[in-house]
């Protein structure tokens, strides 16, 4: 452990113990702190997040029962140190349940958080806001993609459907704040409430789009066929707080989403060195495939 981070976390705590490296990813880089009062957690981000660390700390203040307890943070070097926040629901199965009953509080965050919609962009929160997504993507599809020339082809025959799409959901009236992008059984929490944790994929877009990774994970990993009725449960649950009329627009919203999840992972691959990037590209490939199944 390189002295700068130990005499940091010393500063805010005292540990008890070892502090244990649990992963080193080139996206951030998690520690493991024992102290007296139970264990929190070191995160060093990477540039390609470093918005985190101050994202992190402007929920809490906001949103304490709702996110990970930020102990301390250093905005310059990318540093977070959080309270413990129980098991994942991974580790219980990622139960619908456990989402029936987060997605609503998670909802009216979302809303709360719109009128920082701007804030967080000036602090460096990828903005991935509806008016920007047709010149994003044509952009990605006049890349070389982990792709075949067929499907190539038909992304970039999508560009006009993608901006008039953009446009109507744009019309739809709903503000666009912060969306997690990666609301999966990892990064919601139990134990000291429902909390969501690692917001470093974070971005400012349509807020229904963050349910694009949730829902994919109940396909994946649960099993969950595509017309299973937990998908019109949760997605109602979720709508709830936004009030009533608005399943239309969260069908429309998905198949934007997909498109700007899609964005999103370009923004982690062109972080990446060359070396690692064809082991990205077969995830990636998957959240191409996706998004042009939803465009198509």
């Amino acid at each position: 452990m390189k002295l700068a981070v130990a005499e940091w976390i010393r500063a805010q705590v005292e540990p008890v113990g070892a502090v244990e490296t649990v992963h080193r990813r080139r996206w951030a880089t998690v520690m493991r702190v024992p102290t007296a009062d139970g264990v929190v957690w070191f995160k060093a981000c990477a540039p390609v997040q470093a918005f985190e660390p101050r994202l992190s700390a402007a929920l809490f203040d906001r949103w304490p029962d709702r996110v990970a307890e930020v102990l301390a943070h250093d905005e310059n070097r990318g540093w977070l140190l959080l309270g413990d926040a129980g098991r994942p629901v991974g580790e219980l199965g990622n139960p619908p349940e456990a989402w029936l009953a987060a997605l609503p509080s998670y909802a009216e965050l979302q809303r709360g958080e719109a009128e920082h919609a701007e804030e967080h962009v000036r602090h460096g929160v990828p903005d991935l806001r509806l008016v920007r997504l047709p010149e994003r993507y044509e952009a990605l599809v006049r890349r070389r993609l982990p792709l075949t020339g067929d499907e190539q082809a038909r992304m970039r025959g999508f560009t006009d459907q993608l901006a008039g799409l953009c446009q109507e959901l744009s019309g739809r009236g709903l503000s666009e704040t912060i969306q997690h992008d990666d609301l999966h059984m990892a990064n919601l929490y139990v134990d000291h409430g429902l909390r969501v944790l690692d917001w470093g994929d974070s971005s400012i877009g349509h807020p229904f789009a963050s349910l694009v990774v949730t829902f994919r994970f109940l396909e994946q990993r649960n099993g969950l066929a595509p017309g299973d009725p937990w998908f019109g449960r949760l997605r109602d649950a979720y709508l709830e707080p936004w009030g009533p009329g608005h399943r239309d627009t969260f069908g429309l919203a998905m198949r934007v989403g997909a498109v700007a999840h899609a964005l999103a992972w370009q923004r982690q691959r062109d972080a990446l060195p060359p070396e690692a990037r064809v082991e990205f590209d077969q995830e990636w490939a998957i959240v191409l495939r996706r998004a042009l199944a939803r465009m198509g």
